[in-house]
């Protein structure tokens, strides 16, 4: 912020200036208006109506600064619906084409409104931000800095000659004596340049959009729809702002879900930046979240433990898993058969196990061992009941029973579901069922390449047709040049279909937007590892804050979070993280890092210790590919990937 002394010869000066340009205004609105034409002393820029005092079906400012574009209104009382709707397709209609220095286009979802009037501050009525003046320093936080200068100049440039009967009105900022040694202190920055120096990376997404993106943002869908597309290509980006363009043409409210339970509190962050106006509309929560919570509602209450699912199974497979390990002796293979096959496609008879098609298994099975893994299926339902148990299988079955005897008495307007390729068959059933049908009901975003649970699934099998509603993103803007070129080397095979059966596109075939970036890669004994680790922390090219470790398998998390918290270097784990960059290192597995994106990224693997079959070792490497995709993607610009061997190889560095 500027010294008080500056600001308030910006103040005055403001004040000044709108007297000689609209005299006749009444007093609130010259007082709201001098307070915001104060901070064009700094980063900020503002356009007014030349019409003032007179009353128009438009805003009466625009206000483009580090914080964003917004259509300002002022007035005693809020515009009723029709005329927000009149000043909204304005406002919209001469922003629409507005590009930044890079091509990228300001999306009608990314242009804010808001109403400063007397009474008190509020998420408005469903479409708008309601501001008091006294709550005006709110729309200059620092923490919601997102464009540059030079973003802001090309939209004031372009919108001045669009926005027809409005001028720019601007205060110098106050002249400054300089220091004797050149230097400037604290309180004498310029906003623009404390704004710029806290500006996080990448975060122009909350204004600008590419051409493609943003056209799926408005899109009309006359049934359910799909966005897919590589890594790093905006998938999420584009959700957030379409959440916010059906929460402008909708009432009710939206749901945004996904499998991953760490990535809710997230997204919600992000969106009450991108619409703090209707950040109330959307619910964010992952999918079990949601389930436990609406059988609650009904009196429905599951048993589930943990504890009870594994102690069932063990003893089913004790009873029962000695003609399947003679097939394949892993364990887990067995598991993920009874737990994301059979129960995951909602597979109630044996007759339906036996025509079933397995999709994303490597192993085939006869009908004789179906029959086998049948038994075992059995025997584990039967140790559950003993005990009163489910497992969260059963919670989402009994949850689509229920909604399909009783819907929802006030459903959603839209609901969205964000990492779809991880949710299983019947939980796509079940969300297919809460969205209802009618046009931009339902909308489901993920990669298969990017799928870190085992199996697979075709979107017709939960009776989801999409075709001709299927978009495809493949542009990678996350990634810089350098991270993009190593993680392509990763063979990540896709085990979900993009396009219900289309082929989708992968890494290797993005088009990269962001030159630059650097990859390292080292190569050493558990014994190395400590020190090398403390190093590349230590040299971090970014804060630390902005930084996240990936580790797998999960179970070795602790052998690098034990080195670091030796040395002093403060964690955070991702199971907690919700979107803050504050000043600690995030830590945790692949799957929590599901979805997240830092600007630096440390990946430690260790090597898998457990012994496996041919089938169980075959989706074990198809498996890791993808989650070696996925965790290299999560770096922006700097990546450090670590493998831990028995021996001694010799370092390598890739830039």
């Amino acid at each position: 912020m500027p010294s008080r002394h500056a600001q308030r010869i910006a103040e005055r000066e403001s004040s000044d200036l709108l007297s000689r340009h609209h005299p006749h205004l009444d007093a609130p609105r010259r007082r709201v208006l001098a307070a915001l034409l104060s901070r064009t002393a700094g980063a900020w820029r503002l356009l007014v109506d030349d019409a003032l005092p007179e009353r128009a079906a438009r805003a009466e400012a625009f206000l483009a600064g580090p914080g964003g574009l917004f259509a300002v209104l002022l007035g005693e009382h809020p515009p009723d619906e029709d005329t927000f709707e009149t000043i909204r397709r304005h406002a919209e209609e001469r922003c629409a084409g507005i590009r930044d220095h890079r091509g990228q286009v300001l999306t009608g979802s990314g242009l804010h409104f808001v109403f400063i009037g007397p009474g008190r501050s509020g998420r408005g009525v469903e479409r708008y931000w309601t501001l008091t003046e006294r709550d005006l320093p709110r729309l200059f936080r620092r923490d919601a800095a997102h464009l540059t200068r030079r973003h802001v100049d090309a939209i004031v440039e372009q919108a001045a000659t669009r926005l027809t009967g409005y001028r720019e009105l601007r205060v110098r900022p106050p002249e400054r004596a300089p220091e004797p040694d050149g230097l400037l202190s604290a309180d004498e920055l310029t906003e623009d340049e404390v704004s710029g120096a806290q500006l996080r990376p990448f975060d122009s997404w909350l204004t600008f959009l590419h051409p493609q993106q943003r056209a799926v943002v408005t899109r009309h869908y006359n049934g359910p729809a799909r966005i897919s597309g590589p890594a790093g290509t905006g998938k999420t980006v584009v959700v957030l702002h379409r959440l916010r363009h059906l929460a402008r043409r909708s009432t009710g409210p939206l749901l945004f879900t996904t499998f991953v339970r760490t990535l809710p509190a997230v997204h919600e962050q992000s969106f009450r930046r991108l619409a703090p106006e209707v950040g109330d509309r959307v619910e964010f929560v992952n999918l079990h979240a949601w389930v436990r919570e609406f059988l609650q509602s009904r009196g429905v209450r599951l048993n589930v433990q943990r504890e009870a699912i594994t102690t069932a199974f063990a003893l089913a497979w004790r009873k029962h898993g000695a003609p399947l390990a003679a097939i394949e002796p892993t364990e887990d293979y067995w598991r993920t058969e009874l737990h994301r096959v059979i129960k995951g496609r909602g597979i109630t008879t044996v007759d339906d196990y036996l025509r079933a098609a397995r999709k994303g298994r490597a192993l085939r099975l006869g009908a004789a061992q179906k029959e086998l893994v049948w038994r075992l299926y059995e025997a584990y339902e039967e140790r559950l009941a003993a005990r009163a148990a489910h497992d969260y299988n059963d919670m989402i079955s009994v949850a689509l029973e229920e909604l399909t005897t009783r819907p929802l008495e006030h459903g959603y307007a839209a609901v969205v579901v964000d990492e779809v390729q991880d949710i299983t068959l019947t939980g796509l059933r079940l969300i297919n069922r809460l969205a209802g049908e009618g046009p931009n009901r339902l909308l489901l975003v993920g990669d298969g390449q990017q799928q870190v649970y085992p199996g697979g699934w075709s979107l017709s099998d939960a009776g989801i047709p999409i075709q001709g509603r299927g978009e495809v993103l493949r542009v990678n803007y996350r990634n810089r040049a350098g991270v993009l070129t190593f993680a392509r080397r990763f063979d990540a095979t896709t085990q979900v279909d993009d396009l219900d059966g289309q082929a989708g596109v992968s890494l290797l075939q993005a088009e990269s937007a962001n030159p630059g970036g650097h990859s390292h890669t080292w190569t050493g004994t558990e014994d190395e590892l400590a020190g090398e680790l403390l190093r590349q922390v230590r040299e971090l090219p970014v804060p630390l804050g902005q930084t996240a470790l990936i580790v797998f398998p999960p179970a070795q998390l602790s052998r690098c979070t034990r080195v670091l918290r030796e040395a002093g270097v403060p964690m955070l784990s991702l199971d907690r993280y919700a979107g803050e960059a504050g000043e600690s290192l995030k830590v945790g597995s692949v799957h929590r890092a599901k979805g997240l994106d830092f600007q630096a990224v440390l990946v430690v693997e260790f090597p898998e210790r457990e012994r496996a079959g041919p089938a169980a070792e075959q989706e074990s490497d198809e498996l890791r590919g993808r989650q070696n995709l996925v965790a290299a993607t999560r770096a922006r610009d700097f990546l450090w990937w670590a493998t831990v061997r028995d021996q001694v190889p010799a370092s390598t560095v890739e830039g």
